[in-house]
């Protein structure tokens, strides 16, 4: 019997919605570096990049919210192992809306949605009103991605 060992941070980045402004490794990668800086040793976790309509549907369903949002988190608690569990749904149609209200690259956005979709994986909330960007998960996201887009600069 062979056995195959498996990333103790094991994440998955898929696009069926559409071509991802950012590449599958530097997703899968920044995602990672997430866990990592919140001291998470074990987890799975599931990124998928959705339509406007798949998200919409999402949103419906599991929210009981109409139309298409930038990200949902399911939090999945556990594993019998104490991996944490998580699945993120990123809307890049909702992404690019936002990039362009705010004034930042499409890129950064989704990359901001990868940081905020696993921290919702890793317990952290937010006030869901105009005091969300003043929250604590909100500050610890900006951080992180700063971080990390500091490193990727750094690196070309």
């Amino acid at each position: 019997m062979t056995f195959t060992r498996v990333s103790p941070l094991t994440v998955r980045v898929t696009s069926p919605g559409g071509r991802s402004p950012v590449g599958v490794p530097q997703l899968e990668s920044l995602a990672r570096a997430t866990l990592a800086a919140e001291r998470v040793v074990k987890a799975t976790v599931s990124i998928t990049l959705v339509s406007a309509r798949a998200m919409s549907a999402l949103n419906q369903k599991h929210l009981q919210h109409t139309g298409p949002t930038d990200v949902i988190t399911f939090a999945l608690g556990t594993d019998s192992f104490g991996a944490l569990l998580g699945d993120i749904y990123i809307c890049v149609d909702v992404a690019r809306a936002h990039a362009r209200h705010h004034k930042v690259p499409l890129r950064e956005e989704v990359q901001r949605l990868v940081v905020h979709g696993v921290l919702h994986a890793c317990g952290y909330e937010h006030p869901v009103d105009a005091t969300r960007t003043k929250s604590r998960m909100w500050k610890r996201q900006e951080l992180l991605l700063r971080r990390f887009l500091r490193t990727v600069a750094e690196g070309a």
